[in-house]
């Protein structure tokens, strides 16, 4: 089969002809029909998921079962499918030993978790075998290449958004509109709270209205002036413009931090109001459990979050990677492997 690979840090993709797996006891076998880019994928190529080379990236995966392993019940030939980060647990360490969901957390602190991309191939390629128990079926009706960025971005936004809490007379503001961002803007508005985009970008200002936001504004002193948020929603890995919005934050206000960056730390500002006597939080936020992705797929299904994707074939990988990490992608890119015309 055709694959993208990984074959050392800092090194560009390349597409190769690898052996197609097989649907071990556990797992089944997908015919990957979409499978989104997210930046995580660059951070692996760029060596900051260790030495896993060589491997295949990729996370937002989505196809159709086309092989059933031994032992799998849940699944069966035909079955429309979709699979995130993690996805299974080793079950047997002392992480595992609490019974706690299938999450994010899982990847940080089971001593032998299958993440895609990582520990086990990716779905950036013709087929990819996925332990069945992290596999969720797709609603009927919602095409392959927008059901694909909800395995991360939409699922990253919403799990964020529901840790956050937000109460029916608060206000939600979103700080990055790009990959998540544009998708947690539809989330928050589409959950009936007045929604405020915060970005940096005059060319994002009309399309943040477009997704439904009521106010864009360019950073904290502004969101300040328009009176402040209960939730910052931070999707970017642009950690100081997060820390600047604070400034805006309200009284007990919530900051749901889901963005990564591993070169720059998290830092809360001492100037202005102190922020233990503003009573506020910061909330690390990851994928919530598997609940939390169907929630968010059903949204996509009833259309009322829609990813903005740009499509490419695996043959464009080069193009598609150099395109992720320059910021050109808008807003979420989407490899089609069985695409034709």
């Amino acid at each position: 089969m055709k694959a993208i690979v990984m074959t050392g840090a800092n090194q560009p993709w390349q597409v190769q002809e690898v052996p197609t797996p097989t649907a071990e006891p556990g797992q089944v076998l997908v015919k990957v029909h979409a499978s989104g880019m997210c930046y995580t994928d660059a951070w692996a190529t760029q060596g900051f998921g260790g030495d896993i080379y060589p491997q295949t990236p990729g996370h937002e995966i989505v196809g159709e079962v086309v092989e059933v392993g031994a032992g799998v019940h849940t699944r069966q030939l035909g079955d429309r499918v979709g699979a995130t980060w993690v996805q299974s647990a080793c079950g047997r360490c002392a992480y595992c030993r609490e019974n706690r969901p299938l999450t994010g957390q899982t990847a940080m602190n089971c001593a032998n978790p299958r993440t895609s991309g990582f520990s086990a191939q990716g779905g950036h390629a013709e087929y990819v075998a996925l332990a069945a128990e992290g596999t969720v079926l797709l609603p009927d009706g919602l095409p392959y290449e927008l059901a694909a960025p909800m395995m991360c971005a939409g699922y990253t936004t919403w799990s964020s958004f529901r840790d956050a809490a937000p109460q029916p007379h608060e206000r939600v503001a979103v700080v990055g509109i790009g990959g998540l961002g544009h998708v947690a803007v539809q989330l928050s508005k589409a959950s009936g709270f007045e929604t405020i985009a915060i970005t940096h970008s005059p060319d994002k200002r009309d399309l943040a209205l477009q997704l439904g936001a009521d106010h864009v504004v360019a950073n904290g002193k502004e969101l300040f002036e328009l009176g402040g948020a209960d939730i910052l929603m931070v999707t970017t890995n642009a950690f100081s413009a997060a820390q600047e919005a604070m400034t805006g934050l309200r009284p007990d206000g919530r900051v749901a931090l889901s963005g990564l960056d591993f070169n720059h730390p998290f830092s809360i500002s001492s100037e202005g109001v102190p922020f233990h006597m503003m009573r506020q939080k910061v909330i690390g936020s990851t994928h919530g459990g598997l609940q939390r992705l169907a929630e968010v797929l059903d949204y996509a299904a009833k259309g009322r979050v829609k990813p903005i994707v740009q499509t490419y074939s695996l043959d464009q990988a080069t193009e598609a990677y150099d395109r992720l990490v320059s910021g050109q992608v808008r807003f979420r890119g989407v490899f089609t492997p069985f695409a034709t015309g």
